[in-house]
């Protein structure tokens, strides 16, 4: 069934535990998600970058999402990611996405704030929960050897301004880990976590999860993330899976590689602690 955000993530904080969010780039990763979910009987974050907007149209996303999440039994929220261009927010929630992802995360926090108050505004109208960032969670990172990196951690004062100014209904946190491919595990800043969780009323997301480390980020689940953004890990999987097995024909290829996502999904749903959600 296709819902909000808002309820699950009160129950999810309530209880400890985390709720997966998988970014989709074609009907086929976004029915693995769906199905293993449901299989499962948990909830799921079906997410849908701006980005990849370049692979399938946002016409395109929210009707694998809803098509797919309308029909399973299990809560699933078709959720846009990292949407930085105000049209495409607006037109995702016209659409039918339940969620929405502002990031304005590299703009000054004033103009984060007045770009976030728009959305959430327009959005809140329409019954549609929306996800802010602040600090930034930046990509590319070698932990191994220390580079440079654009990340900045979220500053706690900056957190509470922020949310008491936009009435976001979730906030985006930057604690340690970051997007895309990367070497290394990164040290979590769980006493950044606890200051923020403390400190504001709204539900806390992580971003970057993939190769962040199981331990980390079971240690975040339990202790005040909502929703983990999963991306890399799931691509990582299903080309592990393919070349390991040699499949002779593209509909081999295709099931491997879904069979390869599932059992990451089925991983993290256990690694967060994900639990049933009735609705």
């Amino acid at each position: 069934m296709l819902v909000s955000s808002k309820e699950l993530f009160k129950v999810a904080d309530q209880n400890n535990f985390a709720i997966p969010a998988t970014n989709f780039i074609d009907l086929d990763s976004a029915r693995t998600y769906v199905e293993t979910a449901e299989k499962l009987n948990k909830p799921l974050i079906l997410a849908f970058a701006e980005s990849h907007m370049e692979l399938i149209s946002l016409e395109e996303a929210a009707l694998i999402g809803k098509y797919l999440a309308e029909k399973s039994k299990a809560p699933v929220v078709l959720h846009l990611d990292h949407g930085e261009t105000e049209s495409v927010i607006k037109k995702a929630i016209e659409l039918g996405f339940s969620s929405v992802m502002i990031d304005a995360s590299r703009d000054t926090i004033e103009e984060n704030i007045r770009k976030t108050k728009t959305i959430v505004e327009y959005a809140h109208s329409k019954g549609v929960a929306v996800e802010a960032e602040i600090g930034h969670v930046g990509s590319g990172v070698n932990y191994e050897t220390p580079e440079e990196t654009d990340s900045i951690y979220t500053e706690v004062s900056d957190a509470i301004r922020f949310v008491k100014e936009t009435n976001v209904d979730s906030l985006a946190v930057s604690i340690g880990t970051a997007h895309g491919f990367y070497k290394g595990t990164p040290k979590i800043n769980f006493e950044r976590l606890a200051e923020i969780h403390e400190a504001v009323s709204v539900p806390l997301v992580l971003h970057g999860g993939s190769s962040s480390g199981d331990e980390n980020l079971e240690k975040c689940a339990i202790t005040g993330i909502c929703k983990i953004n999963i991306f890399t890990d799931f691509l990582t999987a299903a080309i592990k899976k393919v070349n390991n097995e040699k499949p002779e024909d593209y509909l081999q290829l295709k099931e491997m590689a879904n069979r390869g996502m599932e059992e990451t999904l089925t991983h993290y749903f256990n690694i967060f602690h994900t639990e049933e959600v009735k609705n």
